[in-house]
């Protein structure tokens, strides 16, 4: 009797150890999740109707340079591309990608573009015209998911934005990974401190009163910890893009996003 009962504790405490060791590891590896959970229904509700999500006015321009022809050339977007809906279907949702030896985001691959094929001077960061072009393009991937993945091409940049969201920096010493991994689901000031996901930018954020690209938000972000901010279209904004979406591979698209 002695020998079973101690055969069915033992049992019991394997059962138990199993379950505690699966609830540590789910702990340490929790679900990838969108801000846009954390937001309030009026938020979410805002960004799902296009008829309420300021950030349609962008997409709306955005397709109409898409058709606009410029430089010597005299080409549109559409010119090489067609249309819109079919050509860009997804696109967005494998940037930033290495092309020609060079990684790419997506805003420095319309200015690529523009260059290359219609002699045309690249668009300001930040401006307008081309967070339509990038609202309008990322438009077209909404609800896909992310594909970024690590290819042969990419590791070495995959590896430095990697170190760039782990590195503590600033006068502040805080790296990305300890407000978005370590304390992700935590209040700061009385709001969610989200994962930090790219997944619905250009974002028209109600703090902003407009629309700002990821690059802006980083950027941000590296102000409030008295860093010295990487610089717009720099390498390392790039890689840290890269890490980023890849990072967030298998999350739907929400391009383009409302956040508070």
């Amino acid at each position: 009797m002695k020998k079973q009962t101690f055969f069915f504790l033992s049992g019991i405490y394997l059962v138990l150890a199993n379950l505690f060791a699966s609830e540590v590891a789910s702990a340490a590896t929790p679900r990838q999740q969108s801000s846009y959970d954390l937001m309030t229904p009026e938020n979410k509700a805002m960004q799902d109707d296009p008829s309420l999500n300021p950030a349609m006015f962008w997409v709306g321009d955005g397709d109409a340079l898409w058709q606009q022809k410029l430089g010597s050339q005299n080409k549109s977007c559409s010119t090489c591309h067609g249309d819109v809906k079919k050509s860009m279907r997804g696109v967005a949702a494998q940037f930033p990608k290495v092309i020609k030896g060079k990684l790419q985001t997506l805003e420095g691959q319309i200015n690529q573009c523009r260059a290359s094929n219609q002699s045309s001077a690249p668009l300001a960061y930040e401006s307008k015209d081309l967070l339509a072009l990038t609202a309008l393009i990322a438009f077209q991937s909404k609800g896909m998911p992310i594909s970024v993945s690590e290819t042969p091409a990419n590791t070495a940049f995959l590896k430095k934005g990697r170190h760039s969201f782990n590195e503590r920096m600033g006068q502040l010493n805080l790296s990305c990974a300890q407000c978005h991994e370590d304390r992700a689901g935590l209040k700061l000031g009385g709001s969610f401190i989200p994962q930090g996901h790219p997944n619905a930018y250009p974002i028209y954020r109600l703090e902003w009163q407009t629309l700002g690209s990821l690059q802006r938000r980083l950027r941000n972000c590296m102000s409030g910890v008295r860093a010295q901010q990487f610089e717009y279209g720099s390498p390392e904004m790039a890689q840290l893009e890269l890490f980023l979406m890849w990072r967030a591979r298998g999350l739907p698209m929400e391009s383009p996003g409302v956040r508070p």
